[in-house]
Parts: structure tokens; C-alpha cells; sequence
């Protein structure tokens, strides 16, 4: 696209106690190629209590494309909101504040999203990165198609149709077609909004020419937390939108539940305990093979605690799902936290 044509962007950012990343983020997406007096950058906080407010007014006293908004409502999707609503860009694109995105990605994302007349948003894959042994071993989990199945955005090297990137470029006029972001979802929200745009008629790009890197999380416990967080949220989405979940976000549901099953029958027939020993066989092959790519990325070490971070994606999504299912399905959403109540954290 020629200059003089390049529309207006907004960065909006939702964050809570970003304190070790949020320069970093902020000063990736500042050192853009993309033209400067066409940049604005919107960081909703979410009642940080790490210093992360400060971080942002200091980068925003040296320039000020950057608003620091607040963010009462403390999760993502309410940050979102807070940060449309300021906004004034003809494209939004959502960046995290624990990712870090080259010089070329905004003007890369725009282009991608007016090269395609049918794209309603544009985007494309990231690298995932992470600290110390444990971190690096979660971050290659998470680029394996044993981690995450096809989803194309963290395998990368794909251009064509999908059903969801990360840090996408929108046109500003989705939302006059679909709304904003569910403020009820604590997670899977950009899924959810996606899920709109592709049932409202339109199109999401992704391009293999834009890429970012997203600071995973560094242990088991937090790996976990996030997972699970993943499949319950997932059940809402599904259940609003009566819409069949796809088959990467069913897999883990099922091996739960035939585990869980195939124990409990085995109490009463051996013949149970039979079939479970061969999905354990089966499973401890795939596990396996996920290891070698972690070998390959990582080296042996890595390869070596692959296969616990590989069952801690996989029963935590499962399990989420599962209990998403108890309290969204069963239980109507009895007893669920009103969405204020949540916390944005990593």
C-alpha cells in the first residue's frame, strides 16, 4: 500500500502485572517501520499491583502515541473493550504485553488485511520463547502438533483461511457488525470473537510474512492454570454459540474421559483394564513422537520432561472442559464468579 493510503492504527493492549515484559512490548511495537503519526498504542491496566502503570506513563512521557487507560474490570476482554472505546483507528490490532512483534508487523498485518477484500481480520503465526529448561520445554510443546494439534497460528508457515490468529488486524467496522469482545469470557475471548466474525459472513487471513514472539509460561503450575482455564472457557463459547467445537479442542475431552471411563469399568470387568493399558500404549507412542520434536528443537534434556508437559496441555484442557461442562451445562452457571471478580494474569 502506498503511504498516503495507509489507514490509522490502534494497538490496544490489555494488561495486569506485566511488569518484566511490558517495556519490551511496548517498545517493539514503538520501533515499528510503520509510519509514526499513524500509530497509536492503548494499554488498558487491570489494577496492576507490580508496578506495571508506572512502566507505561515512563514510556509514555517519552512518546505519546502511548494512552494509559484503566481497566476496572481486570480481564481481558473488559480491557479490550476499554481500549476500543478510546480508540480512533480505522484497523485495531490486539498485541499482548508478553509479546514482542518486529519492526515490519503492523505494516505487514495491514497490508494482509486490504490484500484479501474478503478478510475482516489478518494475521498471522508466532514463535513461541520462554526462560530456563522447564520454559524452553513448554514453549516447543506448544509449536508441536502433539501440543496443539493443527493450530496453524503456532505451527506457522501457512498462508490461506482460518478460524483464528493471534493479534490480528481488524477493520474498525467489525464491530458495528458484531459487537465487542463477551466481557462474560475470562478466556478464550479473541475465539469467541472470531467465531462471531466467521458467522457474520466474514473472512480470517493468515499470512506466514507476519510473524510474533509470545513469552510462554515457565512452570508446570502456571502451564496448567492456563490450560484448564482454556477448556472451561471453551464450553461457554461452544455452548452461546451452538456450535460444535473442533476436533483439536475435543481430543482432550476424550482422553479424560475414556481414561476416566475405561478405571472405572475396570473395577468391575478386567476386561477394561485391558483396553486402558492399550490407549496408555498408544498414548505413551504419541507422547513419544512429540518428544523427538522437542529433541529436535530443545535437544535430549527437553525431550526427557516432554512428555509431562505434554499430559499437563492435555488433562488440563481435558479437564476443564469437563468441569466447564459440569458448570455451564449441569449447573446452568450456578455458583460462577461475576467476570469482575476474575483476574487478568499470566
Amino acid at each position: 500500500m502506498e503511504t498516503g493510503r495507509l489507514p490509522f492504527v490502534s494497538i490496544v493492549m490489555p494488561v495486569r502485572n506485566e511488569a518484566d515484559f511490558i517495556e519490551r512490548a511496548l517498545n517493539s511495537i514503538l520501533s515499528s517501520d510503520y509510519p509514526a503519526e499513524l500509530i497509536e498504542v492503548l494499554v488498558a491496566d487491570g489494577m496492576s499491583t507490580d508496578g506495571t502503570p508506572d512502566l507505561i506513563r515512563r514510556v509514555a512521557s517519552a512518546d505519546d502515541r502511548v494512552r494509559l487507560i484503566e481497566n476496572p474490570g481486570k480481564i481481558v476482554s473488559t480491557g479490550l473493550n476499554e481500549a476500543l472505546r478510546g480508540s480512533r483507528g480505522d484497523v485495531f490490532i490486539r498485541v499482548d504485553g508478553h509479546c514482542e512483534v518486529p519492526s515490519a508487523f503492523i505494516r505487514d498485518s495491514v497490508e494482509a488485511l486490504f490484500s484479501q477484500p474478503e478478510a475482516w481480520v489478518a494475521g498471522g503465526g508466532w514463535k513461541t520463547v520462554s526462560t530456563g529448561l522447564v520454559g524452553r520445554t513448554i514453549a516447543a510443546a506448544t509449536q508441536s502438533r502433539v501440543g496443539v494439534g493443527d493450530a496453524k497460528h503456532r505451527l506457522g508457515g501457512y498462508d490461506g483461511w482460518v478460524d483464528t490468529v493471534p493479534y490480528g488486524a481488524h477493520h474498525r467496522w467489525v464491530l458495528d457488525r458484531v459487537g465487542f469482545f463477551d466481557e462474560q469470557l475470562v478466556r478464550n475471548q479473541d475465539d469467541e470473537f472470531n467465531m462471531r466474525i466467521r458467522l457474520a459472513g466474514g473472512g480470517i487471513w493468515m499470512s506466514k510474512n507476519i510473524r510474533s514472539t509470545y513469552y510462554a509460561r515457565s512452570t508446570l503450575g502456571k502451564l496448567w492454570r492456563q490450560y484448564f482455564q482454556y477448556g472451561f472457557w471453551r464450553v461457554r463459547t461452544i455452548q452461546k454459540h451452538g456450535r460444535p467445537a473442533t476436533l483439536r479442542q475435543m481430543v482432550p475431552l476424550a482422553l479424560v474421559l475414556s481414561v476416566a471411563m475405561l478405571a472405572v469399568g475396570g473395577l468391575f470387568w478386567s476386561i477394561f483394564w485391558w483396553v486402558l493399558a492399550g490407549v496408555a500404549v498408544a498414548y505413551g507412542l504419541v507422547l513419544a513422537y512429540g518428544s523427538t520434536e522437542v529433541w529436535r528443537q530443545e535437544g535430549p534434556v527437553s525431550a526427557l520432561i516432554a512428555p509431562i508437559v505434554f499430559i499437563s496441555l492435555h488433562f488440563a484442557y481435558g479437564l476443564g472442559s469437563l468441569w466447564g461442562i459440569v458448570r455451564f451445562v449441569v449447573l446452568r452457571g450456578w455458583g460462577l464468579p461475576k467476570p469482575e471478580e476474575h483476574r487478568l494474569s499470566r
